[in-house]
């Protein structure tokens, strides 16, 4: 049976500052007044995210941070798929990042081109799994996607991650030269997060 959430705060089960702001706006947008701490608030090391799928690498965070706090979690696992890649980078789209313990995406995006080359196929789609864990173990999951393309070079310097190479359907401007108001409610994660909304709160 579904469980909807009653309550003043989430912990979010990230360290990435862009995810945790699109979150906190999107949630101010529904005019819903819950504060958001993040697990790095927490003190919280992130979990090895050893699941082969998006929803399996939520989950996993979305427990580990809900059994860790006491309170109730929310995750998201996200990344690019390439459909000329065969989904890659899919779930490791931010080890295609990593650096040490850093991240560079400008070096993940510059993989991207080298890996597809003159390829003329460059659709691709985002997806975003949200799932809200309870201490006690209950979970609710959804998925949320955004289809497009990759462009190069990389156009605008807003949003995070891959933006600056994703054109989404239906636009001419890149995840990256749109303002958060308005990536905001057409990207994978408000997708998402809508369904989460109808499904919880």
């Amino acid at each position: 049976m579904t469980r909807r959430f009653s309550g003043r705060e989430l912990v979010v089960a990230t360290h990435n500052k862009g995810k945790l702001a699109e979150l906190a706006e999107m949630f101010r947008e529904q005019g819903l007044e819950v504060k958001l701490l993040s697990a790095a608030d927490c003190g919280l090391e992130a979990p090895p995210e050893t699941g082969t799928t998006f929803i399996e690498n939520a989950l996993l965070k979305a427990k580990f941070v809900a059994e860790a706090t006491g309170k109730i979690s929310l995750a998201d696992d996200s990344g690019l798929c390439i459909d000329a890649l065969d989904g890659a980078p899919g779930v490791y789209s931010a080890d295609w990042a990593e650096v040490g313990d850093k991240r560079d995406f400008f070096m993940a995006m510059e993989k991207v081109r080298a890996a597809l080359g003159d390829n003329p196929n460059t659709k691709a789609h985002f997806v975003s799994v949200l799932t809200l864990c309870w201490p006690d173990g209950h979970c609710e999951t959804v998925e949320g996607f955004a289809h497009g393309q990759i462009v190069w070079p990389p156009r605008g310097r807003q949003g995070h991650g891959y933006d600056p190479i994703f054109l989404p359907d239906g636009y001419d401007i890149t995840y990256g030269e749109m303002d958060a108001t308005k990536k905001n409610s057409i990207s994978h994660r408000a997708d998402s997060f809508q369904k989460m909304m109808e499904k919880c709160f």
